[in-house]
């Protein structure tokens, strides 16, 4: 998955309403590259993600800006962000938030957690145990949380982006497939290329702070009106039931390939329906054709898939199954 393409003059013309926001959410790509460098993919894929109301994992080893990158995204956008580090000793509560006893009136109030914002980073998510890990289910899926049986509706709008490191494993709690499958997208944030590290400590040498910023010059170049229309945008795109097939057949490749012990769920499969309107959308379509699925098929299923130990140690990996896959299975005309 790449930056989208320009969208051409006389499409946007045809789309109507949608134009304004989608040339909002175009300006994102360029107002976060101030402070990052490079990562356009991982920037598309967290527009994508706000445009299906889902949630991303990003993962790259430290030091590559995910933190900074969604920092950057909030400022752009004008949303709330709160981040937490997740520790071994991280309980439920301090992500949710908790019933505190006021001595003055003798009640009970509820303290909200850091996760009532827009935009959370749930850094290092893996290195916490599954109890805390599964407080966050409920605020993915449902998009509330409950405390002592009282359901508290979270703002709109809601991602968590989850970060983990590929590489260090001592000491974390792997995330299960239950919770794995409630990630929209799965994003590879890759290390820069040599050009790219230069321009990195070239800005960092001419004074700017990851810290602040407002120093870099990031301002908000949308807000969550101009998300709401691409939502409403995206919505009208249309999926012909040749396109709906295929993204069937791909999913049911999966679910039959030898290298693997798990395939693609029909959850998986809705929600790389899904993230192929928001793509055809952003590149100026109001239709899905075969190349948006092919364009968002690894980032939407290679966290939802499983392989087989044998296949493991043979160097297989789930991004090698999906390119296959989409080798193999017939796309339509």
């Amino acid at each position: 998955m790449s930056a989208p393409p320009p969208v051409p003059a006389e499409t946007t013309e045809s789309l109507g309403n949608g134009d304004a926001a989608r040339a909002s959410l175009e300006a994102l790509r360029s107002e976060i590259a101030k402070a990052v460098v490079g990562q356009d993919p991982a920037v598309t894929g967290l527009v994508v993600a706000l445009l299906c109301r889902g949630h991303v994992l990003l993962e790259g080893v430290p030091g590559v800006a995910k933190t900074l990158l969604v920092r950057a995204l909030a400022a752009s956008l004008e949303l709330d962000t709160k981040r937490v580090q997740f520790t071994p000793d991280l309980m439920p509560s301090d992500v949710t938030g908790s019933l505190v006893y006021d001595a003055r009136t003798a009640e009970f109030s509820f303290q909200p957690g850091p996760v009532f914002t827009n935009l959370l980073l749930a850094d290092e998510i893996n290195r916490t145990p599954p109890k805390t890990q599964s407080s966050l289910l409920e605020a993915m899926e449902e998009r509330q949380v409950t405390v002592d049986g009282t359901p508290r509706q979270l703002p709109d709008p809601f991602l968590v982006a989850a970060t983990q490191n590929p590489v260090e494993y001592e000491g974390t709690y792997p995330l299960p497939e239950a919770q794995l499958d409630r990630f929209l997208l799965k994003l590879t944030v890759p290390l820069p290329s040599r050009e790219e590290e230069i321009n990195v400590l070239t800005r960092h040498s001419e004074g700017f702070d990851p810290r602040d910023l407002k120093s870099a010059g990031i301002r908000p170049v949308a807000g969550p009106s101009d998300l709401e229309a691409a939502r409403n945008a995206v919505a009208r795109t249309k999926v012909s039931p040749e396109i709906a097939g295929y993204v069937v057949d791909i999913c049911r490749a999966t679910r039959e390939s030898p290298s693997l012990s798990l395939g693609v769920s029909p959850r998986g499969a809705t929600a790389l329906l899904s993230t192929a309107r928001a793509w055809a959308w952003l590149t100026g379509r109001d239709y899905v054709i075969p190349d948006d699925v092919k364009a968002l098929a690894l980032p939407t299923l290679r966290h939802r898939i499983q392989l087989r130990p044998e296949a493991e140690m043979e160097g297989v990996t789930p991004d090698s199954v999906i390119t296959a896959v989409l080798a193999h299975v017939p796309v339509p005309r």
